[in-house]
């Protein structure tokens, strides 16, 4: 099935593109949440006059996304967790702790942008990618520490 992109999805495509999925992919997930349209010729015809729109939609994106990945560069998070014994930690640090610590700096980011592979379940400091924008990414450090 052939459908119209409106937002960027991960591993599928960007804002205005012309992608091919399976039916139910498009009927039950990006349709409904508005995250495409379908690829009938009139859509065809009105995503020709609303590209250059997204184009420069997507430039300001882009130009605040460097900004805020400026920023982020360097920032450090600390998190204190409970151990046991040799150090083992109980529980972890998630993406999700991770984006709630950044926004309690003042760095509005979603759960999903924090590229960590697995939670980091052992004391250290950690490099972590922050996904800003498309190509755009910060690096940040976040260190886990033993609570007192």
């Amino acid at each position: 099935m052939q459908i119209i992109l409106q937002e960027d999805i991960e591993k599928l495509g960007h804002r205005g593109d012309v992608v091919t999925v399976k039916p139910g992919y498009a009927r039950n997930f990006l349709l409904p949440k508005k995250l495409a349209v379908e690829a009938t010729a009139g859509n065809l015809k009105a995503i020709e006059r609303i590209r250059t729109s997204l184009a420069k939609k997507t430039a300001t994106e882009m130009e605040a996304a460097k900004k805020q990945a400026e920023l982020l560069n360097g920032v450090s998070l600390k998190f204190k967790r409970k151990t046991g014994e040799n150090d083992q930690m109980f529980g972890s640090v998630t993406s999700a702790d991770i984006a709630e610590g950044l926004a309690a700096q003042g760095f509005k980011i979603d759960k999903r942008q924090a590229q960590l592979g697995e939670p980091l379940k052992t004391i250290g400091e950690f490099p972590v990618t922050v996904k800003v924008f498309r190509d755009v990414t910060a690096e940040i450090k976040v260190s886990v520490e033993k609570e007192g």
